[in-house]
């Protein structure tokens, strides 16, 4: 007995000097483990957890697929039924076919070529061949939005682009209509579409995304493989120079080659349905929610915002063009109104993500009044039969909206300044260095639809000529081009 008391009173000590000496260590091990730990816990979790793969957030892409089914309605009916309207009741199907078939011919390109050359890396002016037919697009690819680590479907994306190629030829038919061949009409739009639209959609709006920048290095890097006049630093937030100065000018060029209507000048031409004009009008209006809303990529705020400088520009450009058209004329009319609500649309389709409120209002004023200038003595100094009034209203307004984009993106005037994705942050703000990059996009824009317009016309004439004869023309084209009638009495 007393041998086994003895031996526990040994064990006991023992334990009691062990724990003594594992409390002395302990700080010093706690010192080593808790230097090594974290190196070793992230390295563990490297090794053992990847990166995890963005994901699309389901709102952003259903705001997306909505705002395309809007331009779609912007397109048709929307377009169709706003040129329909205004021309001769002999000519109302005709309008309405080659928007209707000009939709569907670009929509089909586009997946076929015309987004891979668009927004795909190759150089300043063109992508490259590498989404051809949309090669390598799944259901599971991402496009970039404006937000680092934000993505949207790639499809989602090509969709949404696509009614923007197709609007944008379509609202070329304008300025020729009542006179070209309908052959002549899908032709030129073929090629324009080709060598004018696409090469402006790159300039303007391709590059890498907000993911590959991350510092001044990675940026140059991004300026230097990204579309020309995106390195020029020039805004456009949803088409004032790809979309609307783009088919103004080929629209133009079409209407002095093409030459005047028989009669003009002489014969009332007067639109034979004001009432569909104005449906068109409000089409377009609803439908251009999505256009420039829909041009942020994502449902935040900053769509919110395009979406309330649309309302308020367009609005502001309806009651300046009404009140100078009743100033000047006499009486307000309801072409007046619709007209000056479409050059308030046009206008501020560049600035609608990047001005404020105030600053669209002011905007949409001076669209109103300025495009009433364009189709009234601008058109006459032009001395061409721009038939729609294209030019006045996409042209001008066009012109309006990118230059003032400059101005009112101010934050000292409410805009929201040029973001610095190197600092994440607003970057300072130069307004005479952006109005500059602004007119870089207007000149570019001009010059380059008007040259490829030109030649592309004359490649139509030369293979299937320009103008229907004159009789087909005298009784209407409805009839004569595809055997209908919009209206029997």
């Amino acid at each position: 007995m007393k041998k086994l008391f003895a031996i526990m009173l040994a064990a006991i000590s023992l334990s009691l000097s062990g724990l003594v000496l594992a409390q002395d260590a302990a700080p010093a091990v706690a010192a080593v483990v808790e230097a090594a730990a974290p190196a070793t816990a992230e390295a563990v979790l490297a090794e053992a957890v990847p990166a995890a793969a963005p994901v699309p957030n389901k709102g952003d892409t259903a705001w997306m697929m909505i705002s395309t089914i809007l331009v779609i309605l912007m397109v048709i009916p929307g377009l169709a039924l706003f040129y329909g309207g205004l021309v001769r009741a002999k000519n109302m199907l005709s309008v309405l076919m080659q928007v209707f078939v000009i939709f569907s011919l670009i929509s089909v390109l586009w997946v076929i070529y015309g987004y891979s050359l668009a927004f795909t890396g190759g150089s300043a002016f063109i992508g490259g061949f590498d989404k051809l037919f949309l090669s390598g697009v799944t259901a599971e690819s991402l496009g970039a939005t404006f937000s680092k680590g934000v993505y949207i479907p790639e499809l989602t994306f090509v969709v949404f682009q696509a009614t923007f190629a197709a609007i944008t030829t379509a609202l070329i038919v304008g300025a020729f209509a009542e006179r070209m061949k309908f052959s002549a009409v899908l032709l030129f739009s073929v090629l324009w579409f080709t060598f004018s639209y696409l090469p402006m959609a790159h300039m303007v709006w391709y590059w890498d995304g907000p993911d590959a920048i991350t510092d001044a290095a990675s940026l140059e890097k991004v300026v230097a493989g990204a579309g020309f006049l995106w390195a020029k630093g020039a805004l456009d937030f949803a088409g004032g120079t790809v979309v609307h100065i783009n088919a103004a000018v080929a629209g133009l060029v079409g209407a002095f080659l093409i030459g005047k209507r028989i009669g003009y000048g002489k014969e009332p031409m007067t639109p034979h349905s004001l009432t569909l004009t104005m449906v068109g009008a409000a089409l377009l209006w609803v439908g251009w929610f999505g256009f420039n809303a829909g041009s942020n990529l994502e449902a935040n705020g900053l769509a919110a915002l395009a979406m309330v400088n649309t309302l308020a520009a367009t609005a502001a450009a309806t009651l300046s063009w009404m009140v100078a058209e009743w100033l000047f004329k006499g009486k307000p009319s309801m072409l007046g109104a619709a007209s000056g609500a479409v050059s308030g649309l046009v206008a501020i389709t560049p600035a609608c993500g990047f001005v404020g409120p105030m600053g669209a209002i002011i905007i949409g004023l001076m669209a109103g009044v300025l495009c009433l200038w364009g189709v009234n003595g601008l058109k006459k100094m032009l001395g061409a039969d721009d038939s729609l009034d294209v030019f006045g209203v996409h042209g001008v307004g066009g012109i309006v909206g990118a230059i003032l984009t400059g101005v009112f993106v101010s934050p000292a005037l409410g805009g929201t300044g040029v973001y610095d994705y190197v600092t994440n942050a607003v970057g300072e703000y130069n307004m005479v260095a952006q109005v500059t990059s602004q007119l870089w996009g207007v000149g570019v824009a001009i010059v380059w639809s008007g040259v490829v317009a030109f030649i592309c016309y004359k490649i139509v004439d030369v293979l299937v000529g320009l103008r229907v004869p004159e009789d087909e023309e005298r009784e209407g084209l409805d009839i004569t081009a595809h055997g209908e009638s919009a209206y029997h009495y």
